[in-house]
């Protein structure tokens, strides 16, 4: 098995109905996500809405679910500022946190001498395995592969990338260079499958909130050769990608509309994201319906 398993959610951030964060939801939420199919959890990333996460919230978070699961748990400690992602994966380290998701910096675009920096910096102030998170369509500045072969290579404690580039040519080819160890999770799940073809080992999913079991089979097909299952598999799993991410609905919205429609209470998201457009729950339900899901 894989360092950190095979599919990993990047959980949502339940808030109570005044937008506050909700301790009991996010402890009740993971452990959901581990009972159906999750074999780790990624803390306060992008669909759990960290960028309206306080210092405080997240840290708090971090123990609440630790205390919660024993499963790898991943911390999304790390922003576009060197100096406060050291700060605050010290934090998740002293939580007792199991690795670290770094994304690339955000907005301010930094030259990839600059990114293999800020990795060192970060990686330096923690015995955990970082995980970098290359992800350019949100941050504006791709992590070359050059980049990423060089920090996999001299950094002992940098063994993992969750890659949503979105180029499988460029992964086909990173992965067939990587040192030995070093372990590349797919971040876009519609291309899980492709990329588990060139060596990725799991995904770090968003719809895998409802879809982890079918997921986990996928992967388990593909790996025995099983590639027409895999494949069927997959193909049922579209819809669920498809609700997942549209230009009026994202990530942390829908996900939190399903995860209500399921029963596992969650709330809204906080502004700027908000409540969710007219119509999700009604395609949450038909595509929950679809997977076999009682509602």
């Amino acid at each position: 098995m894989a360092r950190f398993g095979t599919v990993l959610t990047a959980m949502a951030t339940p808030f109570h109905a005044d937008g506050s964060l909700d301790t009991e939801g996010a402890a009740s939420l993971a452990r959901w996500l581990v009972d159906h199919g999750n074999d780790g959890l990624v803390l306060a990333g992008t669909t759990g809405e960290s960028p309206v996460l306080s210092d405080a919230e997240r840290i708090e978070l971090f123990h609440v679910v630790r205390a919660a699961v024993d499963v790898p748990l991943i911390a999304g400690s790390t922003t576009n500022d060197t100096a406060h992602s050291i700060e605050m994966t010290r934090a998740a380290t002293d939580a007792g946190m199991d690795a670290i998701l770094g994304v690339v910096p955000y907005y301010n675009k930094p030259t990839q001498e600059g990114l293999a920096a800020h990795y060192r910096a970060i990686a330096e102030v923690t015995d955990l395995p970082v995980m970098l998170y290359d992800v350019p369509s949100r941050t504006g500045r791709a992590l070359a592969p050059e980049t990423t072969l060089r920090l996999a290579r001299e950094v002992p404690n940098i063994v993992a990338l969750k890659d949503a580039g979105g180029d499988p040519a460029r992964t086909a080819a990173l992965i067939a260079e990587a040192p030995e160890g070093f372990e590349v999770y797919s971040g876009d799940e519609p291309l899980s499958l492709a990329l588990a073809a060139y060596g990725a080992v799991g995904v770090v999913g968003v719809s895998s909130h409802w879809t982890g079991r079918q997921q986990q089979e996928m992967f388990a097909a593909f790996a025995k050769g099983d590639v027409t299952t895999a494949r069927e598999i997959n193909a049922r799993l579209l819809p669920s990608y498809r609700y997942m991410n549209s230009e009026t609905c994202v990530f942390s919205q829908s996900v939190k509309v399903a995860m209500n429609v399921l029963g596992v209470p969650v709330g809204e998201c906080r502004l700027p994201l908000g409540p969710p457009p007219d119509g999700t729950d009604a395609a949450a339900r038909t595509v929950l319906a679809e997977l076999g899901f009682e509602l």
